[in-house]
């Protein structure tokens, strides 16, 4: 019997060719942090050479948390009291004291009965979604236009009827719900702020139309907590809507610096989740270190605003020193300050010419994470940045724009 050998790695290689021909092939930057020292890092090659300091532009380390002193003692006197692992899944061996204590932490943050936690944000949306779209008897799923791939993978998953609606548009979904069975289970998914535009939802108009039509409110705010609302319960805080969702489901990897994602909502919803969703079963959990580091910084943060007043000082500074040269900032209404480039060849080429050359990492956003021809560079300023650090941006990025002929707004 005659077998024809199948060349995978030459369908492989075809595949990263076409990625490198649209310009969407990604390439990481190495990088050792430096602590205490944010956003300064070191890099290195490709071999593992050190080739000098560069300052860091697009972290999701909104707050700088990541090095914040309290949160790294936490970590450290967790590894001495616990050790290192979790042990295993939750279910088997890894429910942590610090884990438990970190859900009830969590709980209280977004005003909830109960929190759930997982190794990621994606996950917790993948998770979720999935699950309770599943459990729903023939559950119809309303979701954004813009919402996060977690998100999509999360409804897809639960093979549930889905309907995208236009983004942050409640007119649109009060169209489509009018137009929905009254007797099947409606459940509508969003995001708080959307992190590549910087927009934010209209979170009250979205609870109205859900509400008049009986449908359950799913608010992902990953780019929100931490840095909006009193305490850094994110938007709906801010706007004293918490109550009116049903599912608030956040991160531990932006604002509070750490990693890992979560849910927060009734006691019963919780524990559906928590005892059908394979991403949340399956899995170890996060060590009793991690959530210790978390569990400090949620706390910190509930009680300190001046993370919160100085990150809005530096968004609102960066953008208008950066409109002020003509450079082409995209509007967005929080943090997020997004140059549009336009091109993924020349939007890799900026990012590429401000690493080797300025010492600036500003890392190219392309295809798939935003549409074609909105390709850009997405500048995240946090309280460690000072005037001299973005006057240098300033100069840097408008020198870049020069060299390679990119369009100014004048």
């Amino acid at each position: 019997m005659n077998h024809d050998h199948i060349d995978y790695d030459a369908f492989f290689a075809e595949k990263i060719s076409e990625l490198k021909d649209q310009g969407n092939y990604r390439e990481f930057a190495e990088l050792a942090r430096h602590a205490g020292n944010y956003p300064h890092a070191r890099r290195y090659t490709g071999s593992g050479e050190e080739i000098g300091d560069v300052a860091i532009w697009c972290s999701n380390d909104y707050l700088g948390m990541g090095q914040n002193a309290a949160v790294l003692k936490a970590m450290t006197d967790a590894i001495k009291a616990y050790g290192a692992g979790a042990g295993g899944t939750r279910n088997i061996s890894g429910t942590s004291h610090p884990v438990v204590t970190l859900e009830r932490e969590l709980a209280d943050l977004h005003g909830k009965e109960a929190a759930l936690v997982f190794t990621s944000g994606y996950i917790s949306n993948e998770a979720t979604l999935s699950t309770l779209a599943q459990v729903l008897p023939n559950c119809h799923v309303y979701s954004d236009a813009l919402n996060h791939a977690s998100m999509i993978q999360g409804i897809r998953h639960s093979r549930a009827t889905k309907t995208i609606f236009k983004h942050n548009d409640p007119a649109d979904l009060e169209r489509l719900l009018r137009e929905a069975d009254p007797s099947v289970p409606k459940l509508v998914a969003f995001e708080s702020v959307y992190s590549m535009d910087g927009d934010i939802a209209p979170i009250k108009e979205i609870c109205d139309v859900a509400e008049l039509y009986g449908a359950m409110t799913y608010l992902d705010e990953v780019h929100a907590v931490g840095l909006y609302g009193p305490r850094g319960g994110g938007i709906a805080e801010q706007e004293g809507l918490m109550d009116r969702l049903t599912v608030i489901e956040g991160t531990l990897a932006k604002a509070f610096g750490i990693m890992g994602g979560y849910i927060s909502g009734s006691a019963v919803l919780i524990d559906v989740v928590r005892s059908f969703a394979p991403g949340f079963i399956f899995t170890t959990a996060l060590p009793p270190a991690i959530a210790a580091g978390a569990l400090a910084s949620v706390r910190h943060l509930k009680e300190s605003n001046a993370e919160r007043i100085r990150h809005q000082d530096r968004a609102a500074r960066c953008k208008r020193e950066l409109k002020k040269v003509g450079l082409p900032v995209m509007d967005s209404e929080s943090h997020i300050v997004p140059v549009l480039v336009g091109d993924p060849v020349r939007c890799k080429e900026a990012s590429d010419l401000l690493l080797s050359e300025y010492g600036i990492y500003i890392q190219p956003i392309n295809y798939p994470t935003v549409p074609k021809g909105t390709e850009r560079l997405r500048i995240t300023p946090s309280p460690l940045h000072d005037d001299v650090m973005m006057d240098r941006l300033v100069t840097s990025l408008a020198e870049v724009w020069q060299r390679l002929g990119l369009d100014l707004v004048s």
